[in-house]
C-alpha cells in the first residue's frame, strides 16, 4: 500500500464531498484522463474540472462517502457512494461506484468509475424509460449524447 497515493485519493474524495473544485483540481495532473458509463471519456484537467463542475451544479444535495481506499505506487482503486436528487427528474439517487486510479508525478493522471447503468437508469429516470429502456444501447448513447452536449455547452 503506497500512502501518499492512499491520501491523495482521501483528499479527492474529501474535497468531492465539499464541492471544492480546486482541491479537487489539485489532485489531478494535466493531463488527466476521466472515464464513466455516461461520460466515457473527458481528456485533459480543464475539462475533466468542468465535467465535475456539471456534475455537481447538475444534482441536488449530491452528498457522498468512499471507503476500501488501496494504492501502490502506479495504481489504486476505491468504493464511493453518490447520493443526489436527479435534476431532469426530480427522482432519488444512490449510485454505488468502484474507481480505478493511475498515478504520475503523484497525482491522478487516470480517473474511472463503473457503476451498473441500468441500475442507475431506473433510480434516476424511473418508468417507463429507466426500467425498459435503460439497458439499451440506444438509451445508453442518448445519456451519453445528452450528457457530452451539455458538457460542450458549459466550456462555450
Amino acid at each position: 500500500m503506497n500512502d501518499p497515493h492512499v491520501a491523495l485519493i482521501s483528499a479527492f474524495y474529501e474535497a468531492l464531498g465539499r464541492a471544492d473544485y480546486a482541491a479537487m483540481e489539485r489532485c489531478y495532473h494535466p493531463d488527466v484522463s476521466f472515464g464513466d458509463p455516461i461520460f466515457q471519456e473527458v481528456e485533459g484537467r480543464d475539462r475533466v474540472m468542468a465535467m465535475w463542475r456539471l456534475q455537481l451544479g447538475v444534482r441536488d444535495g449530491l452528498a457522498s462517502d468512499y471507503r476500501d481506499v488501496k494504492a501502490d505506487g502506479f495504481s489504486g482503486s476505491a468504493h464511493w457512494t453518490a447520493r443526489y436528487t436527479f435534476h431532469r427528474t426530480g427522482r432519488q439517487v444512490v449510485n454505488e461506484i468502484d474507481a480505478l486510479f493511475r498515478f504520475e508525478d503523484d497525482l491522478i493522471v487516470r480517473h474511472h468509475d463503473e457503476f451498473d447503468f441500468r441500475r442507475w437508469s431506473r433510480m434516476a429516470l424511473g418508468r417507463p424509460h429507466g426500467l425498459l429502456f435503460g439497458w439499451t444501447p440506444m438509451w445508453r448513447k442518448t445519456i451519453r449524447d445528452r450528457a457530452q452536449q451539455e458538457l460542450d455547452n458549459l466550456r462555450t
